[in-house]
């Protein structure tokens, strides 16, 4: 006699093979329902684990970016600044000329990615250099003013922000920023960054243009994406 077989799922015991009479499926569906009131799930609940991310310069494939998070327990959070108070001391530093303030926010082997230059800057000696060069270029009648920025992460945050000459918006000055943060030594420190700026030449449907003539090529010769 033909027998059909339905997937029978207790809660506290692995999925088995049960074996019914050759009744419909519709039926036992509706069996199951008035037979129990609070039906089992008919697939066990599953959580993927919590990956660890590890982030490459895009100019630089060798460069680790960001390490496993670290513990920490809930009184030691608690006692140090979240992670928008700390990009925004950040760049309240930047815009008062202020390195010292700057310096204790940036750990020691951060990696910041400014997408206007062709390499990431390494470690925070390399870093400070960059904003070093950066003040000395400009006068405080420059300041990034924050637009939007998240506070719901405490290892993460994104800000959207422009520049100003003097309270007024300085052109082609729009950009955002993603930060990643640790607390290390009992302090929450920046480990990477990356700034995209507005450009100062705008390409519109050109760059759409220039992207179907690289895919184009990387499909004739797919060895040069190796190049890239």
């Amino acid at each position: 006699m033909m027998m059909k077989y339905a997937i029978v799922l207790p809660s506290s015991s692995p999925p088995k093979l049960a074996r019914y009479p050759p009744i419909s499926i519709a039926f036992l569906s509706t069996f199951h329902t008035f037979s129990n009131p609070t039906p089992t799930p008919l697939l066990p609940t599953w959580s993927p684990p919590t990956p660890c991310f590890r982030l490459s310069s895009s100019a630089d494939r060798t460069v680790s970016v960001a390490s496993p998070a670290t513990d920490v327990d809930d009184d030691e959070e608690a006692l140090v600044d979240s992670a928008a108070d700390v990009v925004r001391k950040f760049y309240r530093g930047i815009n008062a000329h202020d390195l010292a303030s700057v310096e204790e926010l940036i750990a020691d082997k951060c990696v910041y990615e400014d997408l206007v230059f062709p390499r990431p800057f390494v470690g925070r000696e390399d870093i400070l250099q960059f904003f070093k060069n950066f003040i000395g270029s400009v006068s405080k009648d420059l300041q990034f003013v924050i637009d939007k920025l998240s506070t719901e992460d405490s290892s993460a945050v994104g800000v959207t922000w422009h520049l100003e000459w003097k309270g007024k918006p300085f052109p082609f000055s729009r950009g955002c920023s993603f930060y990643e943060l640790e607390v290390i030594n009992g302090k929450r420190q920046i480990i990477y960054g990356r700034d995209s700026v507005e450009p100062a030449i705008k390409p519109g449907e050109t760059a759409l243009v220039a992207i179907r003539g690289v895919t184009w090529l990387l499909r004739q010769f797919p060895q040069l994406a190796d190049r890239l």
